[in-house]
């Protein structure tokens, strides 16, 4: 019998996913797939190495099968990474973005798939990694994740859960993460925090694996048993207390004899290459006080961090350690159901990772684009750890060994059910430009730049003219601190270069180097105050903007967040009958947000509709190319951004034009604006922008060939 003929034999099936109204009563969801090459870490990080480490194992696994299916004694455990995009987008506030165009939600979609194939999976326990809901002060949000964890109760599959940052009032996230002086559970006022109504000690008790909790209400554990053996799964949510951490360690001691798995919304972070484990500092911290001396915690699970990553560390026994990150909020739909299962075969010493998408294969097929990936593959997606149980935890649990019961691999019957009947959709290979004209030419352009004309590592002259291939708006460099804002550009802070993003026609880029916002150093290009772009706003045409940017690999949130691609100037709260924030802002942003994400900001000229509508991207990697469309269509009345050819779900409602504050107000790329001085400028390349007065499809893109 094959390892998928007896996944087949048990006849567990990937339910049709309910829409939400048949559980709701009354009524009531980016980036890329990791492995894309977009996605990486976000706050920031410490690799320093204190000796203790083993070599790795396990960081970079081999993609492909796993290699022992032979029958052994196995259990599986099923993680729910950051879903708060999931109960975020389900609401009607964001206009259900996914029962309206996909007729099913991906958090309700992968509980329901939980509850129907525990049994025949051999699942015992769930646990969530926190970020539960994205917004802390919407209920709507926590509806949706109320009745999507219900779903797990009424089966009677128990969980534990957690509190992300996201999850909090007040998360402070950006506090000494060394320090537990500041934004930890002691500081929070324990009555006014959404998480502990909607996921209470009350609601809590209904498992059967409850433990129990701390004085706070934000921590717990849960012991669960399977194949004759009890574990531990100890849940800390965001930024644990001095008092926290001495509750979760009297827990393990009480509890002698039982292996621990922690979970923690954050504690591995990913390195800039997207799949790399990096160290952080409260990661360190927990390390420190709380896993390196307690033999008992063999394993820990964390979200929050993009993407995914593996560690192996040695603690003061000289025992491993598993460190895992799994978060897919920045992954296409923000994470497209994406879930994961480990599988523990203790007959045979291994830990088996699957991740996979119960949601994309219940999508209508006409919905199916080139990310929807039902299992992922990668090394860091499906790959197995080395652990020989009896003697890991030898330490503690004499006793511990498999049961008698035998089961076929869990992860291949897993895989065998989410894909039965499933054909991933066929996608055109992109290819390469054979010329500098080999893109698709597109009557409707209004501008049309390559940031070429020297070579590679000159300088860029002052008063360099970019010509505009559509004719009439060509840029111009801007004189050097020649406007309030600036205050220490130099000549060198603009080079010629000839990186390019693959797809680009273009021949090379222009590199925005030395950029410091505090103090004030910014270079950048300006259209002239007569060029005819100046007064366009585009209604009732729609528009595509394009571009080819590369974020600089120094890039810090301190010196270059909210830095500009393009903008156009004025101040949005001249425009008449401008509603909204940040009247100081100009009326466009095309901007990199603090987390690196890509924001497209715009006063629209449509009546009624004044305030800013924005799309946001998921994070994107630092040193990396991305090509960026902006499609807005007054047709369909939206508004959608492409990053490298994924749409995101942050998308705005109907932006489908620009207002503009003067026709003599210029655009500018490589810098923005505030209150009327030049600020915000850009590190990094970019390669060529285009805008077209129309909604463009991905075949007349310049990522499409002529042909």
């Amino acid at each position: 019998m094959s390892k998928f003929d007896e996944a087949k034999g048990q006849q567990a099936v990937t339910p049709s996913v309910p829409t939400r109204r048949t559980f709701l009563r009354g009524g009531l969801a980016a980036a890329l797939i990791p492995g894309a090459g977009l996605l990486t870490a976000c706050g920031g990080g410490d690799d320093d190495d204190d000796g203790d480490d083993a070599p790795v194992t396990g960081e970079t696994p081999q993609p492909g099968p796993i290699e022992d299916s032979s029958k052994g004694s196995r259990f599986a455990l099923a993680v729910l990474p950051d879903t708060q995009f999931y109960a975020r987008y389900a609401t009607v506030a964001e206009n259900s973005q996914y029962s309206r165009k996909f007729g099913s939600e991906p958090f309700m979609a992968q509980t329901y798939w939980i509850a129907a194939n525990a049994a025949a999976l051999n699942i015992p326990f769930v646990t969530h990694l926190g970020d539960v809901v994205d917004q802390a002060s919407k209920p709507d949000q926590w509806k949706v994740a109320d009745q999507a964890m219900r779903v797990l109760e009424t089966a009677k599959v128990p969980y534990s859960v957690l509190a992300g940052n996201h999850d909090v009032l007040q998360s402070l996230e950006y506090v000494d993460a060394s320090s537990q002086s500041s934004g930890t559970d002691a500081q929070r006022n324990l009555g006014n925090e959404p998480y502990l109504q909607w996921f209470n000690t009350a609601r809590a008790k209904r498992m059967s694996t409850f433990g129990g909790r701390d004085t706070t209400g934000f921590h717990e554990y849960h012991v669960f048993e399977a194949e004759g053996q009890k574990f531990m799964v100890l849940s800390l949510s965001w930024r644990i207390s001095d008092d926290g951490i001495a509750w979760a360690r009297r827990i393990i001691g009480e509890n002698p004899g039982l292996p621990v798995i922690l979970v923690n919304h954050q504690l591995l972070n990913i390195d800039r290459d997207g799949v790399s484990p990096l160290d952080t500092e409260y990661g360190n911290m927990l390390w420190e006080r709380l896993i390196r001396d307690n033999d008992q915690i063999f394993m820990t699970l964390n979200g929050h961090h993009h993407g995914a990553a593996h560690r192996t560390r040695t603690n003061d026994f000289g025992n491993k350690v598993e460190l895992m990150v799994v978060d897919y909020q920045m992954a296409y739909q923000g994470g497209n159901g994406l879930m994961r299962l480990y599988e523990f075969d203790l007959t045979h010493n291994k830990i088996h990772v699957l991740s996979f998408s119960p949601w994309v294969v219940q999508k209508p097929r006409d919905t199916l684009t080139q990310f929807d990936q039902a299992v992922l593959k990668t090394g860091n997606e499906q790959f197995s750890i080395d652990m020989d149980f009896a003697s890991r935890f030898s330490g503690f649990n004499k006793t511990f060994g498999p049961s008698s019961e035998l089961r076929a691999s869990l992860v291949d019957a897993a895989s065998a059910m989410i894909l039965a009947g499933y054909t991933e959709p066929d996608v055109a290979a992109s290819r390469a430009p054979v010329d500098t004209e080999d893109y698709p030419k597109v009557g409707s352009t209004v501008a049309h730049w390559r940031f070429v004309g020297g070579a590679a590592g000159q300088t860029v002259a002052a008063g360099q003219v970019i010509e505009d291939r559509a004719g009439l708006n060509p840029l111009r460099r801007a004189a050097l601190n020649s406007e309030a804002g600036v205050q220490a550009a130099q000549l060198d802070d603009l080079l010629w270069t000839s990186d390019k993003h693959y797809l680009s026609a273009a021949p090379g880029s222009v590199r925005f180097a030395n950029t410091d916002k505090n103090a004030k150093r910014l270079s950048y290009f300006l259209t002239e105050a007569s060029a005819p772009l100046n007064a366009m706003d585009f209604a009732g045409t729609g528009y595509t903007v394009e571009a080819f940017v590369k974020i600089d690999k120094d890039w810090s949130s301190s010196l270059h967040a909210w830095m500009n691609i393009m903008t156009r100037d004025g101040r949005r709260d001249t425009i008449p009958g401008f509603s909204g924030g940040d009247g100081e802002s100009p009326p466009l942003l095309f901007a990199v947000s603090s987390l690196r994400e890509i924001q497209w900001e715009v006063v629209t000229p449509q009546a009624g509709t004044r305030s800013p509508q924005a799309s946001w991207s998921g994070e994107i990697m630092a040193d990396s190319w991305v090509h960026i469309a902006l499609v807005a269509d007054p047709a369909a009345q939206e508004s959608i951004m492409y990053i490298e050819g994924a749409p995101v779900l942050r998308n705005s409602g109907n932006a489908s034009g620009l207002a503009s504050v003067s026709a003599a107000m210029p655009w500018v790329v490589g810098a923005g604006s505030w209150d009327g001085e030049r600020a915000d400028g850009f590190l990094g390349n970019i390669g060529e922008i285009r805008i077209a007065s129309e909604p463009l499809p991905s075949s007349q893109w310049l990522t499409a060939r002529r042909s």
